[in-house]
């Protein structure tokens, strides 16, 4: 395991001295914390030495909350009422920027957070195809815009405006994707930001914070380090913030949510906790749904919040399913990140291995067994992925979301067991169902379609295309991410109204002439 590739040795560690408030990249002279790899490259395990970050706290806090509400300043900054053409400008500048770190970005994933080389060059490209597409459907919607619509004597010029100053932290698996799946909508829609990198895959954003800061204004992103309840409290308690995006736990999420003073003015773009349930039918085609499930279950060694979390079964197929989906899961190999052909790796947090095992071991003393030969196998940062079955509903499995590798099976006859479980569930973000009848398949549909957001149909649960809609009931989200929603969900329709008379008319029409409004005009970005 303590085999490096020379291109992806750390040869020293990165030290993070900068931090970025109100357009400087300011050098942080305080208490610093270390940033471990869980990947080892001694012959006894040790943990890597990747570098250190700032460990801030409220002063720093608010120095970067005062940045960024003097940036959008009570909606009167240059950033909020910037020309649609010129904040695109600064997102193509800084696109252009961050695609000159790639290497170093990658490396940095694969240390941080032990994704693999694929994955991590995947989590890169997909970032800046992200970033390409919302700045497209941007401009689609301010043609859409640019237009006058006259009901009832009225003229009316609707647009979509900014919220205000938004407090931005993402996680720590995707913390590049799923993080400007959050900061970028919300910048090119006028807000400010505040942005608060994950625990973990924290220093992937250093090689992009001079990216950030010659690309946008003064003040506009904010980008600060430490515990969030040491800086994001503060902040919270402040009233200051009118929207929380926050891709994480639910219990995160309210915390922060209760430090605010006042709770109707905050806007929420939350993307939470899942246990997304696969239900395979009698007729299923098991070639393709163990390809799936694998894939669904295990990819990042499920650490994904749309991994597959509880496989339903029908009894007349178990037996051969669950035979084949453990040998399978055998079969996958574990190793460093940018080994060849590796599908298992290194587990970021030091204590997921432990608390895996404790909801095996609940599990088994409830009744299951691992049905897998190397489930449960230990090493200093990984535990192999166990495949239990029988699970049952008094098991810890069964209800809490593992975000790791184990893998809870439970066979049904009856198709409403499964659908009782999921009404019941706290989450409701994806459902992967698997069969060929359409008869059985086409009431399952239409029931599953009001219990999640979205039914994937012989096929594993997954964010993507980010064209679509992404989004769930109940504690697993609140407010819908795509290219195409989120520039919704990080603005608000506003318009300017007039009545259809000569003398209002005169005035519309020398505004669009004089080009001196930003907010009224018909101009086209092609």
């Amino acid at each position: 395991m303590n085999t490096i590739v020379t291109k992806y040795k750390i040869n020293e560690p990165l030290h993070q001295r900068t931090y970025l408030v109100d357009g400087e990249l300011k050098t942080w002279s305080g208490k610093t914390t270390d940033v471990f790899s869980t990947i080892s490259t001694t012959e006894t395990y040790q943990p890597t030495l990747l570098g250190s970050i700032p460990y801030m706290e409220k002063e720093t806090a608010l120095e970067a909350l005062k940045a960024a509400c003097d940036a959008y300043d009570r909606g009167q900054g240059n950033w909020p009422t910037m020309r649609v053409e010129k904040r695109i400008a600064c997102l193509e500048k800084f696109v252009d920027l961050m695609k000159t770190k790639r290497d170093e970005v990658v490396k940095l994933l694969m240390w941080e957070i032990g994704k693999s080389l694929e994955d991590s060059q995947k989590e890169f490209d997909r970032t800046i195809d992200y970033i390409y597409d919302t700045i497209e459907e941007y401009k689609e919607l301010d043609r859409d815009s640019a237009k006058f619509t006259n009901q009832d004597g009225i003229y009316a010029h609707i647009k979509r405006g900014p919220l205000g100053v938004v407090l931005c932290l993402g996680p720590y698996n995707y913390p590049l994707n799923e993080t400007f799946a959050l900061l970028i909508p919300a910048l090119i829609m006028g807000n400010t930001v505040i942005f608060k990198p994950a625990k973990f895959g924290v220093l992937c954003i250093s090689p992009l914070l001079e990216a950030f800061q010659k690309s946008f204004p003064k003040g506009v992103v904010n980008i600060i380090y430490g515990r969030g309840r040491q800086v994001a409290t503060p902040i919270m308690q402040t009233g200051r913030i009118d929207v929380l995006a926050l891709i994480g736990n639910s219990k995160s999420a309210i915390a922060l949510q209760d430090q605010h003073p006042n709770k109707n003015r905050l806007r929420l773009v939350l993307g939470l906790e899942a246990k997304n349930p696969a239900i395979i039918l009698p007729d299923a085609d098991l070639d393709l749904t163990i390809d799936e499930c694998i894939a669904g279950s295990l990819s990042f060694n499920g650490q994904r919040c749309t991994a597959l979390k509880l496989i339903y079964v029908h009894e007349n197929i178990r037996e051969e399913f669950n035979k084949r989906y453990a040998e399978r899961v055998d079969a996958l190999k574990f190793g460093n990140p940018w080994e060849e052909g590796v599908k298992l790796t290194p587990l970021p947090e030091p204590d997921k291995p432990a608390y895996i095992q404790e909801l095996i071991d609940d599990a088994l003393s409830k009744g299951a067994k691992i049905i897998n030969k190397k489930g449960g196998e230990t090493t200093d940062n990984f535990i192999f992925p166990a495949v239990l079955y029988p699970v049952t509903k008094n098991m810890r499995v069964y209800k809490e979301e593992q975000f790791g590798p184990v893998v809870p099976i439970v066979s049904f006859t009856d198709i409403q067991e499964p659908l009782h479980d999921m009404a019941d569930s706290n989450y409701g973000q994806q459902v992967s169902l698997f069969g060929k009848n359409v008869h059985s398949l086409a009431p399952l549909i239409d029931t599953l379609v009001n219990l999640v957001c979205r039914v994937n149909l012989n096929s594993s649960c997954q964010r993507g295309p980010d064209v679509f809609p992404f989004t769930g009931r109940k504690d697993s989200a609140v407010s819908t991410l795509s290219v195409h929603d989120a520039l919704r969900s990080f603005s608000i329709r506003t318009f300017v109204a007039s009545k259809d008379n000569e003398y209002n008319n005169k005035i519309l029409l020398d505004l669009l002439k004089s080009r001196k409004s930003n907010f009224i005009s018909t101009d086209y970005i092609l």
